[in-house]
């Protein structure tokens, strides 16, 4: 089934001591980059194409994703492979729920690519819940260097790779596709211990006919491209090593980098000009520490080294980039290639007059086209009351979501804006104004067109608010009515959320049926409202007319003088028959502290 390149044995080289290569990792230096005069000349592999590793290194490097975010953004990927699958797999965790709540909504979409494939602990219980989710691969931690053989695994390289080749037999035996992560490649003894171990694997694939991958891991970002650079950290020569003097099959080759020195992309793309068929990537280049190759960049650069497209769904980079902003709340650098926001926005004032003339002067292709991203010129003297209103439509968020009506250039505003833009050019200025400034000048002369700091806080407290209250009446507990239960959850809610005033329940004739829950200390300050008649309060008022929550605006707590929001809820029975209202009010300042862009699932979850 796999044919072998005839060639030298390489056996496993044992050391008494670890080799940490002090001539290019001397530690309390930045590290070195030697040369001999070897250089290994191109040999392509015959055919390349993409992994990702979004919802794998990706997701060490940021919040986790929830379930139905991963499902968009793998369907996202399926989308912007194509149908030929230049996106070929993408990489899971299994361990958690969520995890394989995700995994199974991604199995469901029985795509052909990319195709759903895991990472493990290297361990037989592992390997059962692999084969228990029907997927046919899985990674599998396998350190070479011996920083970690030595140092960390505290063991030698006979023990370390027998007990490697026990974990990959283990998963020959399941049935699974192995795919052996050579972690820390750019630090390792390449003839020394990561060939000999290769060459063991080839042994295992051949007798039990079942494909060993191998995934190359620059875990620190050693890796270099420059002719003549020598192992462990010449990418050409590793590549090289593995798939010529070994003859490894390029296709069950893999490279995984990180960005620590700035290489990543060029090593990535390097690997495959010397054999290696698969680039592991990851959108936005998210992973440990400084990340992975950025998965849409790869796109571009197999576009460019191939000449074709091959049904690849180009603008569908964008959509992906619009759904991180927007739904992930991802930042994004402005100047991110083909992500960023400004990305082909020209800035210079001499660029921006060439651009004006002919696009293809300043612009990288046909951005418009490719990317679904128009070429944008920003404000220069040259630009006029018309370019400085249709700045403001392209650009102020209000507009873009149809919330507000596209300026015209009449606007008495959009004249004081152009007369600033004048003075500044009179002065002397030569460069365009900086998008940061137009919004700045947008505000003061349009305010209108923006929502107050205050606004967003308000809303996103309320909402906040909404989440904590709704999770409260939809508890089990609830319709029960149990009422020594309905105190322990009352209780166990005030204690948890700062945010709560108080909390109390209250029946369809106005009168407690609770006590009122308050923070340590405060219970004294709400004595008066435990018998108390509520039938006139709006709160009560509404939700027994409608049957629906109600929210109320910021007002001033007559007991704690500070600003709060109250939040009233249906009690429903097993029979949907409404029983009781729930009755909370929420510190605004407290609610305010919450807010953050961390995905209120996770919030949920770590609760």
């Amino acid at each position: 089934m796999f044919k072998s390149k005839k060639g030298k044995n390489f056996p496993l080289q044992e050391t008494k001591e670890a080799q940490l290569f002090r001539s290019q990792f001397p530690y309390t230096e930045i590290p070195k980059i030697l040369f001999d005069k070897q250089i290994p000349m191109p040999n392509p592999a015959k055919n390349i194409w993409i992994t990702d590793t979004t919802f794998r290194d990706g997701q060490q490097a940021r919040p986790p994703y929830t379930p139905n975010q991963i499902l968009m953004i793998f369907d996202l990927l399926h989308k912007l492979g194509g149908k030929k699958g230049i996106i070929r797999q993408s990489e899971f965790f299994l361990y958690s729920k969520r995890d394989r709540e995700a995994v199974e909504k991604c199995l469901a979409r029985d795509y052909k690519y990319p195709e759903v494939t895991s990472w493990i602990r290297a361990n037989s219980e592992d390997f059962e819940l692999v084969k228990s989710m029907g997927i046919k691969e899985t990674g599998i931690l396998t350190s070479v260097s011996d920083y970690h053989i030595f140092l960390k695994l505290k063991s030698n390289r006979s023990k370390v790779m027998e007990s490697y080749l026990d974990i990959v037999k283990a998963s020959l035996d399941k049935g699974i596709i192995p795919r052996c992560h050579f972690e820390d490649v750019t630090r390792a003894d390449i003839y020394g211990f990561c060939l000999p171990f290769a060459e063991a694997l080839y042994k295992l694939m051949d007798e039990s006919k079942i494909p060993i991958k191998i995934r190359l891991c620059d875990t620190m970002g050693y890796g270099v491209t420059y002719p003549g650079a020598i192992l462990p950290r010449s990418v050409p020569k590793l590549a090289n090593a593995f798939a010529e003097e070994l003859g490894y099959p390029g296709e069950l080759l893999e490279w995984h980098g990180h960005n620590d020195f700035h290489q990543v992309h060029i090593n990535g793309t390097t690997s495959w000009l010397y054999g290696i068929s698969a680039l592991n990537a990851s959108l936005l280049g998210f992973g440990e520490r400084t990340g992975n190759p950025p998965l849409e960049a790869a796109i571009i650069e197999y576009i460019q080294l191939t000449g074709s497209s091959d049904s690849i769904d180009t603008q569908c980079i964008t959509e992906i980039a619009e759904y991180f902003r927007k739904e992930i709340k991802a930042d994004i650098a402005a100047n991110y290639p083909f992500v960023g926001k400004d990305f082909n926005t020209t800035r210079a004032g001499i660029h921006a007059d060439g651009i004006l003339k002919n696009p293809e002067i300043y612009n990288i292709f046909d951005t418009e086209k490719i990317l679904n991203r128009p070429l944008r010129v920003l404000v220069t003297d040259k630009s006029g009351i018309a370019g400085i209103a249709q700045w403001i439509n392209e650009n102020i968020d209000s507009i873009a979501s149809g919330e507000k009506e596209v300026v015209s250039k009449r606007h008495s505003g959009i004249r004081h804006i152009n007369n600033w833009v004048s003075e500044q050019y009179a002065n002397g200025r030569t460069s365009a104004i900086s998008s940061e400034e137009l919004l700045a000048q947008t505000r003061h002369f349009l305010p209108s067109l923006f929502e107050s700091d205050f606004e967003q806080a308000r809303d996103k407290a309320k909402h906040l608010a909404e989440k904590i209250a709704t999770k409260i009446s939809n508890s089990p507990v609830m319709k029960e009515m149990e009422k020594e239960a309905v105190e322990s959850l009352l209780h166990d809610f005030t204690t948890r959320e700062g945010s709560i005033q108080l909390i109390a329940l209250t029946d369809l004739e106005g009168k407690r049926i609770s006590q009122v829950h308050t923070q340590r200390g405060e219970k004294g300050l709400f004595r008066n409202l435990l018998n108390k008649d509520f039938q006139q309060h709006e709160w009560f008022i509404k939700v027994t007319e409608t049957g629906k929550p109600y929210y109320s605006d910021l007002f001033f707590s007559k007991y704690t003088h500070q600003l709060i929001i109250t939040a009233a809820l249906p009690i429903f029975d097993q029979q949907n028959t409404m029983k009781a209202i729930l009755d909370v009010d929420f510190r605004f300042s407290e609610l305010m502290k919450l807010i953050s862009s961390i995905p209120e699932e996770i919030l949920e979850v770590n609760s």
